[in-house]
């Protein structure tokens, strides 16, 4: 079947608009390549900046091999985060915007300064990043049940949903990233535990492989962008009422409240 991009793009892109899930664009429109599955993504970008959402960061997906193995997949992916999904600590946070919404506890980035659209090396990637945040990414899938292929959820915006940010940032040079244990509590139950190690084997190495990728793209990465750099741990269905708090080590907490 002769992949069907627009078709694929418009289906998507309409589930989220209703709140209504769809089967799998992978196996309805023929999009199983990832390069069809960014296509796909990259349309619904466009339309949503057309109606004037503006891109503040990009997501690393499918990071812990725990979450791979959750989904049935093998690699990362990357997603862009728009101002509209961006809530802080404390926040409540409406279900009303999500389908079948779950929660991640991440470690997130902020960019210090503009990125080149060459592929940079380690230490010109790391004298970029300004520093770190403790987050909770809240993934989302319009695919019904999270029935997804890695085309599927790349094709979705790499599940994105929404994000929160803790209040504190901390300079990347006094964290052991590789070290940090996650505590992820719902309701007062710990609900998913891990560590920085989980993600690429150090979150900074979701965050490269990220910079990476937007170099290969010709994009770079921009100065005041968020990198969320992947899960830490297992991921959480939740639901309205549910009370959430991430604690990342020496990096701190995050908390939000499902309304």
């Amino acid at each position: 079947m002769k992949s069907d991009i627009h078709s694929a793009a418009e289906v998507l892109f309409n589930a989220r608009q209703s709140g209504v899930s769809v089967g799998k664009i992978s196996e309805q429109f023929g999009v199983t390549s990832l390069s069809d599955a960014y296509a796909v993504a990259a349309l619904n970008n466009q339309k949503r900046a057309a109606e004037g959402a503006r891109i503040v960061g990009k997501k690393v997906g499918l990071t812990s091999r725990s979450v791979q193995q959750q989904l049935g997949v093998d690699q990362p992916d990357f997603g862009v985060l728009f101002d509209d999904m961006e809530y802080l600590d404390g926040d409540e946070v409406p279900c009303r915007r999500l389908l079948q919404p779950k929660i991640e506890g991440e470690v997130a980035f902020v960019v210090g300064r503009d990125l080149s659209q060459k592929k940079p090396s380690y230490a010109e990637f790391l004298a970029s990043l300004a520093y770190a945040l403790p987050a909770l990414e809240i993934v989302d899938s319009a695919i019904t049940n999270w029935q997804i292929t890695l085309a599927d959820t790349v094709a979705d915006n790499a599940s994105c949903g929404l994000y929160v940010l803790g209040h504190q940032p901390v300079a990347i040079g006094q964290l052991a990233l590789a070290e940090l244990g996650l505590q992820l509590d719902v309701n007062g139950q710990t609900m998913s535990v891990g560590s920085g190690a989980a993600c690429l084997r150090h979150p900074l190495r979701a965050a490269y492989w990220l910079a990476c990728q937007m170099a290969e793209l010709g994009e770079g990465l921009k100065a005041g962008e968020i990198i969320l750099s992947g899960a830490l741990g297992p991921m959480v269905n939740i639901r309205a009422g549910d009370l959430i708090q991430a604690r990342i080590g020496s990096l701190g907490s995050v908390s939000c409240k499902m309304v």
